[in-house]
């Protein structure tokens, strides 16, 4: 009898992992228009675009169009649905129309006029997504780059021409037989990245929405992930004001890419999983719920490395995610796929917690940027026994913290940070040098300056601890400070923070 293997074990759940992909990738509708009943700002002014037709006789009579292009232009605008199939079912008519709405788009420059043939173009691709290959034989046969017709549209000073452009561009670069050439894909995903900002667009909607199209081809997820995509993500999601509808497609976004497998193992250093955490604690939207633990499944599921598969789960555990799942499995949702999701990962992260140590959870918590007076930082054994433990992994979370002292905004995080640094240096005999050959001396001596008072206290601390070596003297030094300036001091549990004595 053939014995398992590690490898026939990889490939059972390879294939497990395929068809739970096959069930929810492969199910998803093509016009992710029809996934929500949320009507964009673009949308609603699309809708009044069309109410107010170009008189296209005008512009043949002033000779500013050709009378082949006048001739389908106010054909095509007078069809329905069915005339449009029938028309283009002719090869002439199908040049011809690739040609016009070309041309017009180089050649008018009236707003309205503008508008209605953008949206009008967005209709003709949205009603049959083979017509993209219209544009493209059509640019093939004149040698010329598809493209650039519609990047120039980009410097247009009309915001709805701008965002209705990029609706068309991405249904061109996802519905094509042959993907988008690698130097356009980076442009155009590179200006979808500089779109994403939590406030101030009023068309962040579509934005996404042109996004979550992109990400459901495979070859342009690694390109976006390349350009440094999901933190502009994640920008967006930490924002508070932020609706429940630009959550849910950005959340999207980080699932679908989540299906690459490289991408799937790479998502915890972006801190995904923290606010993730937190938006599934306060929405009120199932179709949010359903996002959100979708992504965390396949965290638990796509990559390779079982290390980065339990370190997954250590930092749900961390963000104390098994209360929520527990409440969210009594729950009935219209989605079965909701449930079966929750008790996949709630399995998954029961099935850790016995193996958790207070290193592992003190660990996940740096990882995740999102430090507070948990009980292991202020605990004499727990330095005692793992200070040395930040050497591992080339100082991997000696790193961490001295980024978050350079990088966070957070009072509390910066105070935690900075107590942590003293302590390994207290209890660590090489801690000194070890800063030094980080350059963290500068970064820590910055928190002397900082306006909170809190960071500022911790920040003495610390440097402290990097230069007294007598400790009973500095805790004497500690208490006369405390004296002085007992309001200065709280760490976060109306407390000054005890330092206990070598």
């Amino acid at each position: 009898m053939t014995q398992p293997t590690q490898e026939n074990e990889a490939i059972v759940r390879r294939l497990s992992d395929d068809i739970h992909q096959f069930k929810t990738s492969h199910h998803l509708p093509d016009d992710l228009e029809s996934m929500t009943d949320a009507i964009s700002h673009l949308q609603k002014q699309a809708q009044e675009v069309m109410r107010q037709k170009p008189k296209w006789q005008s512009y043949f009579q002033g000779q500013m169009i050709t009378k082949d292009d006048y001739e389908f232009i106010s054909n095509f605008d007078q069809l329905n649905a069915d005339g449009r199939t029938k028309l283009l079912s002719d090869p002439n008519a199908r040049n011809q129309c690739a040609k016009t709405f070309l041309t017009l788009m180089s050649k008018l420059f009236k707003q309205q006029t503008l508008r209605y043939l953008l949206t009008l173009m967005d209709q003709c691709l949205r009603e049959d997504k083979s017509r993209v290959e219209i544009f493209n034989t059509y640019a093939k046969m004149k040698k010329e780059q598809l493209w650039s017709y519609f990047f120039n549209m980009f410097a247009n000073q009309d915001q709805f021409v701008v965002y209705q452009t990029s609706r068309i561009i991405a249904k061109l670069a996802c519905w094509s037989v042959e993907k988008m050439p690698a130097s356009d894909l980076s442009y155009y995903l590179a200006w979808l990245k500089e779109q994403l900002k939590p406030q101030g667009n009023e068309y962040l909607q579509s934005v996404c929405r042109s996004l979550q199209m992109m990400l459901r081809i495979e070859p342009y997820r690694e390109a976006f992930v390349a350009i440094d995509g999901i933190p502009s993500i994640m920008q967006v999601l930490n924002n508070a004001t932020v609706g429940f509808q630009v959550q849910y497609q950005l959340i999207f976004c980080l699932w679908v890419l989540t299906f690459n497998r490289n991408i799937a193992a790479i998502m915890s250093k972006y801190t995904v999983i923290p606010r993730l955490s937190e938006i599934l604690a306060e929405t009120q939207k199932e179709k949010v719920t359903r996002m959100i633990v979708a992504f965390l499944r396949n965290l638990l599921e796509k990559p390779e490395s079982e290390k980065v598969i339990r370190d997954n789960a250590m930092t749900m555990i961390a963000c104390r995610l098994v209360k929520p799942l527990e409440l969210l499995s009594n729950k009935k949702f219209d989605d079965d796929d909701i449930n079966d999701n929750v008790q996949y990962i709630k399995e998954k992260l029961e099935g850790n917690l016995a193996d958790v140590t207070s290193f592992d959870e003190y660990a996940v918590e740096i990882r995740s940027g999102r430090l507070s007076w948990t009980p292991v930082h202020q605990m004499e054994k727990f330095w005692v026994e793992n200070a040395a433990k930040l050497n591992e992994s080339n100082f991997e979370l000696l790193r961490m913290l001295l980024r978050l002292l350079e990088q966070s905004k957070e009072p509390l995080v910066l105070c935690v940070a900075a107590h942590d640094i003293g302590e390994y240096v207290r209890h660590y005999p090489h801690g000194k040098k070890a800063i030094d050959k980080l350059d963290g001396k500068v970064i820590i001596m910055r928190l002397l300056e900082n306006p909170d008072s809190n960071v500022r206290y911790q920040g003495l601390l610390c440097v402290q601890k990097l230069m007294v070596h007598n400790w009973d003297y500095l805790g004497k030094q500690v208490d006369i400070s405390a004296g002085n300036n007992s309001n200065s001091t709280s760490n976060g549990l109306g407390q000054r923070p005890v330092e206990s004595r070598a």
